[in-house]
């Protein structure tokens, strides 16, 4: 956890200085308070999440991205990380088409018993289908 704290602190300082702002704890409390609509962040808050100290919650996360002009995937987690998502989202883009990623989405939204009916209703298809086809 120590090492997600320091990477995230560094991701944040990075992005304010691309965004023109010193990363300092003076600009972070100040920029980030214009912004937030809850309770202020104080000075040793703020300066907690530039030393790899604390990592702020998603919400305050969300605020900090807007701010800052970066996704709070990137934020949070890196760019490697969204990168990984992506390309999982394209992927399921490629291989599955639209009729098919509708069925999955239905499937989905199944109260848990019939997604378990369902689920051995299919995979006792697939497995007569290779008996069929190996036969």
């Amino acid at each position: 956890m120590e090492n997600a704290k320091r990477h995230f602190a560094t991701r944040l300082r990075e992005a304010m200085q691309l965004a023109g702002y010193d990363p300092k704890p003076a600009v972070l409390e100040r920029e980030f308070n214009l912004r937030w609509h809850g309770k202020p962040m104080t000075l040793h808050g703020v300066r907690r999440w530039l030393l790899g100290e604390a990592i702020p919650g998603q919400d305050k996360i969300v605020t900090l991205a807007e701010w800052l002009g970066v996704s709070p995937q990137s934020l949070r987690y890196g760019g490697e990380a969204e990168r990984r998502v992506e390309e999982r989202t394209s992927w399921w883009d490629e291989v599955f088409r639209s009729q098919e990623r509708d069925v999955v989405a239905a499937y989905l939204e199944l109260p848990q018993e019939q997604r378990q009916a369902l689920r051995k209703i299919i995979l006792a298809l697939a497995d007569r289908k290779e008996e069929e086809v190996g036969a």
